[in-house]
């Protein structure tokens, strides 16, 4: 069987060693080891014999995973090699020929590729809210796109690229969808603690019985180098994630087990995940005040989570030659919102180094002065302006084509 180019995987793994400014990274400056480690060794670290480990995590890592869900027990938890496997697993274990997922857009489209590999995949979406400046579930495009023969319904929690945080309201749309179809409600929470309000963001875990949270230590936690990723499921979901394990990485690497362990000790990583929140909250006022700053031609709306911002833009150019040109022309690497059923926009990433980010952003003006030089379009830094009103049907016309486009 076929199956299509990750197309963003792809242009990331080509470029972002390439170009000057990289603001197509989606978490914030990783953590070293001493910084994991905070002048503290674990007992025998360094004598570690690098054997196989427990195929699915030592019991320790599983353990201290399970108390970041309430309700949930070791035997709740596999461990596997970053949140990407976990995703892969997960849908390779629900869905056959002749199934059908739904699925959030944006998004990060691994969901959407697999699941259109092995089965159907059916959109639905985010929709801007200027009213409360927020990325709001369409609940009624929801219900359109589960259907009694869907087998799972998929969510990424907060969201990527948006940085969206649903409501208990909205939770619970999903949640009553997936129970009247009776599918399995797949939840990617792998930026749950990058909350920029610092209060940690709900989980789906314990609200279905067919729910199945995956996760891992690359966004929230800045560890993306530990490849350390995870499942929690009912037990028998559990069985057949692990079983189709065995045919991929086997097992979690042996320092990484033990690293990740560190980092899920409940106090650890309360430290690490406020870590990440001083970040976000210091730099995300850089990225926002470039994007309120050129007079209409940005539709911002802040990101409750994450390093992310997807920002909306008014050009009349398509957000993959766009960000083209600014590559080319500037060696800036941003993230087209086409390749994230995003539509006309661009996903920007603000965690790494600031004075970075700045320069980039600057980089990103000159092509933008060269686009809107002559159109009548007026841009100020010194003076920002807020986005002027469209009809609220607009701001989705894109993504829905490219949905319709690709799915």
């Amino acid at each position: 069987m076929r199956i299509e180019t990750f197309r963003m995987e792809r242009m990331q793994c080509v470029y972002e060693k390439e170009v000057a400014f990289d603001l197509s990274e989606s978490g914030v400056t990783p953590m070293s080891v001493s910084e994991l480690l905070d002048g503290e060794q674990p007992d025998g670290l360094l004598g570690t014999r690098l054997a196989y480990p427990r195929a699915d995590g030592s019991r320790s890592l599983r353990e201290r995973i399970a108390s970041w869900y309430p309700g949930a027990a070791a035997e709740n938890v596999t461990v596997v090699n970053g949140g990407a496997e976990a995703n892969h697993a997960v849908l390779w274990s629900l869905l056959e020929p002749g199934d059908r997922a739904a699925i959030l857009l944006p998004n990060y489209l691994q969901a959407w590729g697999l699941a259109r590999h092995w089965a159907r995949a059916d959109a639905f979406h985010l929709k801007r809210d200027r009213r409360a400046r927020r990325w709001a579930l369409d609940v009624a495009g929801l219900k359109r796109a589960v259907t009694r023969n869907t087998r799972v319904v998929l969510v990424t929690n907060p969201n990527n690229p948006t940085g969206a945080v649903f409501s208990e309201e909205e939770m619970s749309e999903v949640v009553a969808a997936a129970r009247r179809a009776g599918a399995w409600l797949v939840a990617d929470e792998i930026y749950r603690g990058a909350e920029i309000s610092g209060e940690t963001s709900p989980t789906f875990w314990g609200r279905y019985e067919r729910t199945i949270v995956t996760s891992g230590l690359s966004k929230a936690f800045g560890l993306p180098g530990l490849r350390t990723g995870w499942v929690v499921a009912p037990r028998r979901a559990i069985e057949e994630v692990w079983r189709r394990h065995d045919y991929l990485t086997l097992t979690p690497g042996m320092l990484s087990d033990s690293l990740a362990a560190v980092a899920m000790e409940p106090s650890r990583r309360e430290a690490i995940l406020a870590r990440t929140r001083a970040i976000l909250r210091r730099q995300l006022p850089e990225l926002e005040g470039w994007a309120l700053g050129h007079d209409g031609l940005f539709d911002w709306i802040p990101p409750r989570a994450g390093a992310i911002a997807l920002v909306p833009y008014r050009l009349p150019i398509g957000p993959t030659a766009l960000a083209e040109r600014i590559r080319k022309e500037q060696s800036v690497l941003v993230v087209p919102g086409d390749m994230l059923g995003g539509g006309r926009a661009l996903r920007l990433g603000f965690g790494y180094d600031v004075a970075k980010l700045r320069e980039g952003l600057a980089r990103v003006d000159r092509v933008l002065e060269a686009l809107t030089a002559g159109s009548g379009t007026s841009r100020s830094r010194e003076t920002p302006a807020a986005p002027r009103p469209r009809r609220a049907t607009a701001p989705l016309r894109d993504s829905r084509r490219i949905a319709t486009r690709i799915g």
